[in-house]
């Protein structure tokens, strides 16, 4: 979706407006923020395919909420999302190549989701996050992690190929750290997976909430929700282009892009000294 064509509504991220709960997804909203926790802490919120239906339908209606700047994505209990439990493994096994199709692409729907949403998504990686628990941050746009957590694909080790999250991997972190990461198979700390480009930032577990809160504020006051999401497009567009074309893109959306509500606001903001409508609705 893209959407975002004008400044979103007056909130206070610290104004909570609704706690909706389901089995698998938990979500929170504050103001302009929705925080959304995997449900499974049992499973250290492995990712099944209920929890990956679920997921999906969150992020749909955090799309379809205009008043909404930030989704934040997180875990219950010790884990972010630590690999595949055993019941899915069993189920990996015994399903013909269709169903296995089907459920593979069920989760390359919901990577896609995330990496194209059009509202910029946290991963507050409060814990491990393993095979697709760390394919499921990678996708999102900014990604914080509590020191102790590691991440990492172990697929190869158990004879499975990380084929969904290679694609998006390989635009991350190019071909060298990709390889580094897939064809091992192994885990990473925290600051390493830093070092690496695979997260934004490492943060000392008891200030993380803090850290993930303050660059949803940043995000909400500071930037213009429209060209946020035409940005996005942009980026997930623009590497599959050769020069030319992605040239000849760049300037479509930049003409595109100063006729918008927001451009138009900002720059006569600017002109006059003033605050943009979205830092002023941020501070409302």
């Amino acid at each position: 979706m893209l959407g975002r064509a004008s400044p979103p509504a007056a909130a206070s991220l610290h104004n909570s407006r609704f706690v909706r709960m389901s089995d698998l997804v938990q979500t929170s909203t504050e103001g302009s923020v929705c925080t959304l926790r995997l449900n499974r802490p049992d499973k250290r919120n492995a990712l099944n395919a209920g929890l990956v239906t679920a997921l999906k339908g969150a992020l749909d209606a955090a799309e379809d909420d205009d008043s909404l700047r930030t989704v934040v994505l997180t875990g219950t209990g010790s884990a972010f999302s630590a690999g595949a439990d055993l019941s899915s493994l069993r189920a990996m096994r015994e399903a013909g190549p269709t169903e296995n199709q089907t459920d593979s692409r069920h989760l390359a729907e919901l990577f896609r989701r995330i990496y194209q949403s059009s509202v910029p998504v946290i991963a507050k990686v409060n814990g491990h996050a393993i095979g697709g628990g760390c394919g499921l941050a990678s996708v999102c746009d900014f990604a914080y992690a509590s020191g102790g957590a590691k991440l990492g694909f172990t697929e190869v080790r158990i004879g499975f190929v990380p084929a969904i999250v290679m694609v998006f991997l390989r635009r991350k972190l190019g071909e060298t750290q990709t390889r580094d990461l897939l064809l091992r198979g192994r885990l990473v700390d925290a600051s390493r997976a830093a070092e690496m480009g695979l997260v934004t930032r490492v943060v000392p577990e008891d200030d993380l909430d803090e850290a993930v809160d303050a660059l949803a504020r940043e995000l909400a006051r500071e930037t213009s929700g429209s060209a946020v999401a035409l940005t996005k497009q942009m980026l997930a567009r623009v590497p599959g282009m050769g020069l030319d074309e992605a040239l000849d893109y760049a300037v479509q959306m930049n003409a595109f892009a100063r006729g918008t509500k927001d451009c138009q606001a900002g720059i006569d903001a600017f002109l006059n000294d003033e605050d943009p409508p979205w830092k002023q609705d941020a501070r409302g």
